[in-house]
């Protein structure tokens, strides 16, 4: 059982103290860790005497806390282990107070950067079931893929510039699940493995679940910081090395052409398998965008339909030589047995038509990027939102560390987002808010009413002082 110690618990908490009682704030900000994943289930939580004293509160308050996360089912007292979180149910995610941001709204959910299927779906669906018999008289346990989808997938990064072959792609359940895979595949415990600051959460869970452990290379507004990427490579000399180089998940960011080739070319110097994730590769939306090239050398392609065309889609694929597939579907098999053929066929039915699909998209978030930015432009100019030109998410700086703050006082108005935190591997990032643009125009603006009306209840939050700033 991983246990969490007070120290650590309140470097997770940061500024926790709101209006309401210590308690209900205290057991609110523990709510939110675990709903965001960065208490994992099964994390024994520090001491009742310890946290108290760690967070200058009485003991009162932090029991209290605690009974208040146990009557939401967020925890549970175990005889001898303490108090440890627990997986939820769906009434322990409903406790956070959330009420519409409008009295004739829905909440506006954006933990989730991904949109509604693309217009065209469900005809492709139709079609694949037309491709369906032939299939039916087999097993149906396609653990590399069926040929049809493999040969589309192909063909893809053929047209693109990467020469590939069937036996070169291996289909999984998302991008997520290749992730997993070749963690479980290329880790043991105790490997280093490279990754961004900040990154996509859930892949990192993958990898540390894998017994990796990470050495961070930071991402901002500018891109991926030369030096630290080359410093990485040579000191650390990690066994995987994991980047989002196309629309970076929440940067935005996009990887020059040039430093893609530096960073190959570090990787077989150093003995580094290097995994990039193009699931957003497809997602430009400037005007004069180029299309997509693939990451180039000899690197292990990570895709996926999840963001260009629906996520209720599992479909992912690993593109690598033919060894490496080969020591995927040996690992493959004890876990999983294999991705549903119904899905690859729709898969297949996509992709050669992808670019016509993703078309559709681009219009729809360009749209819902700059209604985005001109009403934070209009109701929190402080705030800095850069502009991107394609993904899901821009990574907005507030100024002041209160994302978690904020991401509380928003819940309650009916709006769901993900503080900062979240995409920090050691809880950095309180100054960031990732805000995905995922919804209809009218409804980014009113994502940004209620960002306003939360951000001038977090401005009445008392302000750490610079003597306390040690605990959190």
């Amino acid at each position: 059982m991983q246990t969490i110690g007070a120290g650590a618990l309140a470097t997770l908490l940061g500024p926790w103290r709101d209006r309401s009682p210590a308690y209900a704030a205290l057991a609110d900000r523990v709510r939110l860790l675990v709903l965001d994943g960065r208490l994992a289930v099964g994390t024994r939580l520090a001491a009742e005497r310890d946290l108290a004293t760690t967070l200058g509160v009485s003991r009162a308050t932090v029991s209290a806390a605690y009974a208040a996360l146990r009557d939401t089912g967020h925890v549970v007292s175990v005889r001898g282990s303490g108090t440890v979180v627990q997986p939820l149910d769906r009434a322990a995610t409903a406790t956070l107070t959330v009420r519409p941001a409008h009295p004739d709204a829905d909440v506006l959910d954006l933990t989730n950067a991904a949109m509604p299927a693309v217009e065209g779906f469900q005809a492709a669906v139709e079609r694949a079931l037309l491709r369906l018999p032939p299939h039916l008289a087999g097993h149906g346990y396609e653990m590399q893929g069926v040929p049809e989808l493999r040969e589309a997938v192909a063909a893809r990064y053929t047209a693109r510039g990467l020469r590939t072959r069937p036996d070169e792609v291996l289909v999984t359940i998302g991008a997520q699940h290749a992730i997993a895979l070749l963690a479980r595949t290329f880790l043991t415990p105790g490997d280093r493995v490279l990754v961004e600051s900040p990154t996509y959460p859930t892949a990192v869970q993958a990898l540390t679940a894998a017994g990796g452990r990470p050495v961070q290379v930071p991402v901002g507004r500018e891109g991926w910081d030369d030096d630290a990427l080359h410093d990485a490579f040579a000191r650390a000399r990690p066994r995987l090395a994991y980047l989002v180089p196309d629309f970076h998940n929440p940067t935005g960011a996009v990887m020059p052409a040039a430093q893609r080739r530096r960073v190959e070319e570090l990787g077989a110097r150093h003995g580094t398998r290097v995994v990039v994730d193009e699931s957003m590769a497809d997602l430009s939306f400037a005007e004069s965008a180029a299309p997509w090239v693939p990451f180039p050398g000899d690197v292990v392609h990570v895709g996926s339909l999840a963001k260009s065309v629906w996520g209720g889609l599992r479909l992912g694929w690993i593109r690598a030589d033919a060894a490496t597939i080969r020591e995927l579907l040996h690992r493959r098999s004890p876990t999983d047995l294999g991705t549903p053929v119904l899905d690859q066929l729709v898969g297949a039915e996509l992709l050669p038509a992808l670019d016509g699909y993703t078309d559709r998209r681009r219009g729809t978030l360009r749209a819902a990027h700059d209604a985005l930015h001109a009403a934070l432009a209009d109701r929190l100019p402080q705030w800095d939102a850069p502009r991107v030109d394609g993904g899901f998410s821009t990574w907005v700086n507030l100024g002041e560390p209160v994302s978690s703050s904020l991401v509380l006082a928003a819940r309650s108005r009916g709006l769901l987002l993900s503080p900062g935190p979240r995409f920090g591997v050691d809880g950095a990032y309180e100054r960031h808010l990732r805000v995905s643009f995922t919804l209809p125009p009218g409804r980014m603006r009113r994502v940004v009413d209620v960002l306003a009306d939360a951000w001038e209840d977090v401005g009445r939050l008392p302000r750490l002082q610079p003597a306390s700033i040690a605990l959190v």
